[in-house]
């Protein structure tokens, strides 16, 4: 009869209850808190118009909701909807024909959209409120942006299990790093097919758009296998949760950066999931606006990952030469 195992002691299973719930109580504060913090503030706008009546509107928005818009002052309406099409701003408050009407983007953000609709009612002053003109609006087929919102997350998966599965599976380092290019390409390509062709929910160029999807499972595969070929397990771990508990639920795909928890949002943008999110953004109803940033961002992961593949590779090539025994001395006698 084989001798049974050893039971833990139970210290180590209380250990381990008390470390399930802290990683427990991470994710929740992770993906509940920028939810239940969202609040609208500092999102940028303009206000076209004569200048007597901008300065009217811009200093009633600034007693009755301070802090919730950064007003940028133009002198008619080409020059806000340039603006909104050059991603400067997410909609404008038009005064340029005596009567107020709200220019938005929905594209941009269906729930800053929403906001400023709000805000444009009130300023009305009538219950027919003001008359509202979506400039770039959301594809039929996906009218609230959903589609988009959700590929977050199946962005920053596909990343992580790339890197999971190389790791696992593939031995040497260089062939981890072209599969994780090679499936970058090939999820990038798959994902927007899903995103525009059945869903409905991107516009523009699909080769545009894949290219964006693609650089973003590049910046998060690349980086967590960057981070595991110098780290081993721990920079796995490491990298997964810095893309899964920081990079996801502040992406600000599902609203805008400006409506996280301030200075979050901004953080989230640096980081791989938000910037392919706005990259995406930009792609798909900008016609490129605003995308060289966010692009740049995601090369610089990119980059971060190669490096420290880099390395690593210089690191266990220079192991097997300190690891060589000292040469044996000569039997020869030696001549003075």
């Amino acid at each position: 009869m084989a001798p049974t195992a050893p039971r833990s002691p139970w210290p180590r299973v209380g250990a381990i209850v008390l470390l399930l719930t802290a990683l427990l109580s991470v994710i929740m504060v992770a993906f509940a808190w920028p939810a239940a913090r969202s609040s609208v503030h500092d999102i940028p706008i303009a206000v076209a118009g004569p200048p007597a009546a901008t300065a009217q509107v811009t200093q009633q928005l600034a007693a009755k909701r301070p802090g919730t818009f950064d007003v940028t002052v133009v002198d008619g309406t080409a020059a806000a909807e340039r603006l909104i099409l050059d991603r400067e701003v997410y909609g404008a408050i038009d005064l340029s024909t005596g009567r107020p009407q709200l220019i938005v983007a929905s594209a941009a953000s269906p729930v800053v959209a929403q906001a400023l609709q709000q805000v444009a009612q009130a300023l009305g002053g009538t219950d027919a409120g003001v008359p509202v003109r979506d400039l770039v609006p959301l594809p039929a087929d996906d009218p609230r942006g959903a589609g988009l919102a959700a590929g977050a997350l199946p962005l920053v998966l596909g990343g992580i299990a790339a890197a999971g599965l190389l790791t696992s599976l593939v031995v040497g380092l260089a062939r981890r790093l072209a599969g994780a290019v090679a499936f970058s390409v090939t999820g990038g390509l798959a994902l927007t097919a899903i995103l525009q062709f059945w869903l409905g929910s991107l516009e523009g160029s699909y080769w545009l758009n894949a290219g964006a999807v693609a650089l973003g499972i590049a910046a998060t595969a690349l980086t967590i296998l960057g981070l595991e070929s110098l780290l081993g397990a721990a920079g796995l771990g490491l990298g997964a949760a810095t893309m899964m508990l920081l990079g996801n639920p502040l992406s600000g795909l599902a609203s805008a950066p400006q409506m996280l928890p301030s200075g979050w949002g901004t953080l989230g943008q640096y980081l791989p999931p938000g910037a392919a999110g706005s990259l995406l953004r930009s792609t798909a109803f900008f016609d490129g606006h605003a995308a060289a940033p966010h692009a740049w961002v995601l090369l610089g992961w990119v980059a971060l990952g190669l490096v420290l593949a880099g390395l690593a590779g210089v690191r266990a090539t220079r192991r097997p030469a300190a690891a060589e025994p000292a040469a044996a001395p000569s039997a020869e006698p030696v001549t003075v």
